[in-house]
């Protein structure tokens, strides 16, 4: 425990947000949580609607022992708050040419790699050798740095492993040093889909997540993702934290290299420090006063951004066999689509997409017989998306999906919302209407990446998807406590066992 107790505001009530709160509480100390909408959670949030329950953001539950071990820190386990099943197949991919299910046994993979390209399943166990070495270092070691500075990696157990990190090479050149099927490099190029970059300009540093996708398997806790928010929710509050929701913040006030108070529907509130666990380029350009600001317009003007999404819920009036629990439509050339994205910004015409069906392992989510659906085109941030826009990119991806299942379903859908970038800027001030945060370029990785401490103010540090470590579940829950451990002034100590860490 600190030795000096403190009063901390915590601003946005997001995965980071929730997680610095619940480590500054158990700390001793006292800590007020302001989030802006009706409940925490952030993008992980939930609505109902004709009896379906559908979850707004993440809906893939990877690396589950990163997120038990947040619990054991606190005697907890994610079984006391929700029940999480592993699923088989983790995934199903459609191709032009027919569906591929992606097994949660190795051993099946390999037969499957093996099916696909002959000769392959050594060289997959060689890959995934390496992405395990890369998994077990970068999780262990790497992200859990704050990185203010370079001088953090200097030491000489890390500086031993850049090399072995593939820092300096791609993920699409360290594929294809393994394997030549289309439908293989597709299948290890898809987890970075999300990072900000194409597979040619993403580290090979990140061919950590075909370790976490292949060998440690995809989740689901029953309910909805939305447990998880609300399990640590609960937690927050059995360890002191004080939750106020539909309090958005709306000024930072400071005076002489501190803030002094903040503003929350028309009250000033004062506190010893601030954590903005909310979008960063908003506090940043948007709550503080110039003189504050850590970063100029410009620079927020020239960061590489990962994509936003164009997201559908449906509620359809029958089951739809064919359908997986997760499932990436690859029948369209990525090519065009990445360009889109990461080249001149634009909407794709054919896009490669995702659909969410988690009715299929969880009945609770939709009425008897009915089929809840969740639609997600990845696209390049600050597009403007007018309902027409909308209704055509919906009619393409329902008739793909019926071409592809050989199933009727446009004449049962019951209803369907959209959410885009104009929702993601209204919900939660996300820059440039991002899903998923900065790209994770080399350019912008550990202490390139906009800073957890303030250059101008000395209360007030920065947690989420912005910062290190980046974007994703649990990423954003490291953040919360590296930020919560610059707050306390805790000596910093890497957590022990974390990998172990049985969910």
């Amino acid at each position: 425990m600190s030795s000096t107790k403190k009063s901390v505001q915590v601003i946005g009530g997001g995965f980071s947000g929730l997680a610095a709160a619940c480590c500054l509480a158990a700390e001793g100390h006292e800590v007020n949580l302001y989030e802006k909408n009706a409940t925490t959670g952030g993008r992980a949030r939930a609505f109902e609607r004709e009896g379906f329950l559908f979850d707004m953001g993440p809906s893939w539950y990877w690396m589950p022992e990163i997120i038990e071990h947040f619990f054991n820190r606190f005697g907890r386990s994610a079984a006391d708050y929700y029940t999480l099943k592993p699923l088989d197949p983790s995934y199903r991919v459609f191709f032009a040419d027919g569906p591929m299910d992606v097994p949660a046994s190795y051993e099946e993979l390999r037969a499957l790699f093996e099916s696909v390209e002959p000769g392959s399943a050594p060289r997959l166990d060689r890959f995934m050798t390496e992405a395990r070495e890369k998994y077990e270092t970068g999780m262990s070691r790497f992200v859990w740095k704050p990185s203010l500075n370079m001088t953090e990696y200097m030491h000489p157990s890390l500086l031993g492993k850049v090399w072995q990190l593939d820092l300096f090479s791609s993920v699409s050149r360290h594929v294809r040093k393994y394997f030549k099927n289309p439908k293989l490099i597709d299948l290890l190029e898809f987890p970075v889909l999300f990072l900000g970059a194409k597979p040619s300009r993403t580290p090979a540093l990140y061919t950590l997540m075909n370790y976490a996708d292949l060998k440690l398997g995809t989740w689901y806790p029953m309910g909805g993702m939305v447990k998880l928010p609300e399990a640590i929710t609960r937690m927050a509050a059995e360890l002191g934290v004080h939750i106020h929701t539909g309090a958005p913040v709306s000024a930072i006030h400071a005076e002489r290299g501190r803030i002094s108070a903040i503003e929350v529907n028309g009250e000033r509130l004062a506190s010893d420090a601030v954590l903005a666990a909310c979008d960063y380029h908003h506090t940043d350009q948007v709550l503080l006063r110039e003189n504050d600001r850590s970063y100029s317009r410009n620079y927020w003007k020239s960061r590489t951004m990962s994509p936003s999404s164009l997201l559908f819920y449906v509620g359809l009036s029958k089951k739809i066999p064919g359908l997986r629990h997760h499932n990436l439509f690859f029948d369209e050339s990525f090519g065009p689509h990445a360009d889109s994205i990461y080249g001149t910004p634009a909407w794709p015409d054919k896009p490669r997409f995702y659909a969410c069906c988690p009715s299929v392992t969880d009945p609770s989510v939709a009425p008897e017989g009915m089929e809840n659906l969740f639609l997600l085109i990845p696209a390049a941030t600050n597009l403007q998306s007018d309902p027409s826009r909308r209704e055509a990119y919906f009619k393409q991806l329902i008739g793909r999906m019926e071409k592809l299942t050989g199933q009727e379903i446009l004449p049962h859908v019951r209803f369907y919302q959209s959410y885009a970038h104009e929702e993601f800027i209204r919900d939660y001030n996300a820059f440039g209407g991002n899903a998923y945060g900065l790209a994770n370029t080399l350019r912008q990785t550990a202490w390139l990446k906009p800073a957890m401490k303030s250059r101008k103010l000395s209360n007030l540090f920065f947690a989420g998807q912005l910062t290190v470590p980046g974007p994703g579940v649990p990423p954003a829950l490291i953040s919360g406590q590296l930020a919560a451990r610059l707050i306390s002034g805790v000596p910093y100590t890497y957590p022990s066992n974390i990998l172990s860490a049985k969910a």
